[in-house]
């Protein structure tokens, strides 16, 4: 008997070890262990040429605390995506680390997030610290992603510049709020809606678009599954021009 149970005992904890990797893959909120860098050649901020297709808009956002990802850049789901990334030497690094948004696409060293300057600095205790992490040039981190949070800034739609009625529409969605993604977007006149393809980065077009008034609709995709249609309150105002910005009017909690 005693055999028996020392067996009964062995496999419950052989399953525990196993499931337990399992477990902390999916944790949601957990951080994960990766590497990070910082744009080499950029001022604080980041690009406004970056993958995403956000302009000048991707350097400035969340004040210049910005980011390039690879593996979480996901075909362009990942832009507008917000994570918490610190770096984990304590001799350098705050607990606090810094909240970025992905507006490119890269990697450096075995990297996952290229980090504009400013928000590379700002993960450091101090002005003196961060200047030794400059010269490390790539450090350890951990990263999770977070809730987007844009105070007093609604959802809003940037027109391409190259858009023309009846032609040609494409559009950015600026500030994306909470921490879910942008999986699929509509485009509605009346009672008719169409899905738009996403021609790369957070940049969704469609050819021979109608004049207007048009309701965005956004499929906002979560873990496990969890899926809303956000309707904006606001349309896109009929005889809509390229380069223009319209408030949709709708926050996300």
């Amino acid at each position: 008997m005693a055999l028996k149970l020392h067996s009964l005992f062995a496999l419950s904890t052989a399953l525990i070890l196993i499931q337990a990797p399992a477990e902390a893959a999916t944790c949601t909120g957990c951080f994960v262990q990766s590497r990070a860098t910082y744009y080499p050649n950029s001022d604080e901020q980041g690009t406004d040429t970056g993958a995403c297709g956000f302009g000048s808009f991707g350097a400035n956002i969340n004040g210049g605390d910005v980011s390039a990802a690879w593996d979480l850049y996901r075909d362009g789901l990942g832009c507008g995506a917000c994570y918490q990334v610190r770096c984990t030497d304590s001799n350098y690094c705050s607990d606090k680390g810094v909240t970025v948004v992905i507006t490119d696409q890269g990697s450096g060293d075995s990297t996952d997030f290229i980090l504009s300057r400013r928000a590379f600095g700002r993960m450091a205790q101090t002005t003196d610290k961060a200047s030794s992490l400059f010269t490390i040039g790539v450090i350890g981190i951990e990263y999770r992603r977070v809730s987007c949070s844009y105070p007093k800034k609604n959802i809003t739609i940037k027109i391409d510049e190259s858009s023309s009625y009846p032609h040609y529409l494409g559009f950015v969605i600026w500030y994306q709020q909470g921490d879910k993604d942008i999986t699929a977007v509509q485009l509605c006149e009346s009672f008719t809606c169409k899905l738009l393809e996403r021609s790369h980065g957070a940049v969704w077009t469609t050819t021979s678009p109608p004049s207007g008034p048009l309701s965005v609709r956004m499929l906002l995709s979560g873990d496990g599954g969890d899926e809303t249609w956000l309707v904006p309150v606001n349309d896109i105002p009929e005889g809509w021009k390229g380069g223009e910005t319209y408030d949709t009017g709708v926050q996300v909690n």
